[in-house]
């Protein structure tokens, strides 16, 4: 049952970062306009059983005023609102408070702060200084800490599980500059996708060229040419053409079904389907989108 929308709300970001599997960065393209916000979350209030709303990108604090007067909207249907963020505002405590009291006054329900070595060296960085500014007025704060990949040793594992840690998903740009030198797992180990709720999701994420993704890159279809709410209640997951050899046997199905050129080992279930997911592009363009997530554009 789908109870959560994350707006990407744009691909743009401050940062550009190893491990981001959207590839975002200051030249990354795509925006919502506000109408396009004001179209998903109607959409959003037809479906009749989302409950969460979450803003993030790329770098949702950007689009300052554009992310302020969606996060009202979405109050005003009802929704809790999120954001995820970076906090590269917060040149000071005093100055991060300035950002953050309009996020008080809305009463969001997370604010959830990127805190780790991709984004920062310092030892008093602005994602620790967000994070005292929001304790301070009170709002809903956690850290997302991505760890640099490290090889799990002398640690037993199931069949098809990584030999790496440090939580990096090895999509997007994470697969061009992360995997060098890391232990490999052979590719028909990986039988299953072990992080998305594929069958039937309980959230997925909207960007502002329309499409919707199951995960990042892969979409069940766009919102700009079927409303998201008809798009969500015709979803049949054995009928779409990524979805249904992924639910049969993961990353390694997807590569027999279409008989893919691979590969003897990948270091995770996501490399090998995300390798798998860029192979087919040209064939699945309404599924496999948008292009710049795949570091093709």
């Amino acid at each position: 049952m789908l109870t959560g929308i994350h707006f990407l709300l744009t691909y743009k970001c401050a940062f550009e970062c190893d491990h981001c599997f959207v590839f975002g960065s200051p030249f990354a393209e795509g925006t919502f306009t506000l109408a396009q916000v004001r179209d998903v979350l109607e959409q959003a209030r037809q479906i009749g059983t989302v409950k969460t709303i979450y803003f993030e990108g790329g770098e949702a604090f950007l689009f300052y005023p554009l992310m302020l007067e969606s996060i009202r909207q979405a109050r005003a249907l009802g929704f809790k609102s999120g954001i995820v963020t970076n906090a590269y505002f917060a040149t000071t405590e005093e100055d991060a408070a300035l950002w953050l009291q309009p996020l008080a006054e809305l009463g969001i329900a997370d604010l959830s702060i990127s805190d780790d070595a991709f984004h920062f060296d310092e030892q008093d960085n602005a994602a620790k200084r967000a994070r005292r500014a929001a304790q301070k007025l009170g709002l809903p704060v956690g850290s997302i800490c991505i760890e640099q990949p490290t090889v799990a040793a002398n640690v037993a594992r199931k069949k098809g599980e990584p030999v790496v840690g440090g939580g990096v998903m090895f999509r997007g740009r994470a697969v061009e500059k992360l995997i060098a030198d890391l232990p490999r797992v052979a590719w028909d180990e990986f039988t299953e996708c072990p992080h998305e709720e594929l069958e039937k999701p309980g959230r997925v994420h909207v960007d502002a060229y329309g499409n919707v993704h199951l995960c990042q890159g892969l979409c069940l279809g766009n919102a700009w040419q079927t409303p998201l709410a008809s798009l969500v209640k015709k979803y049949r997951a054995d009928a779409h053409p990524i979805v249904a050899p992924l639910l049969r046997g993961g990353p390694a199905e997807l590569v027999r079904a279409f008989d893919l050129p691979h590969e003897d080992a990948y270091v995770d279930a996501c490399h090998l389907c995300y390798r798998a997911r860029q192979a087919l592009l040209d064939r699945f363009p309404q599924y496999l989108a948008p292009r710049q997530v795949y570091g093709m554009e």
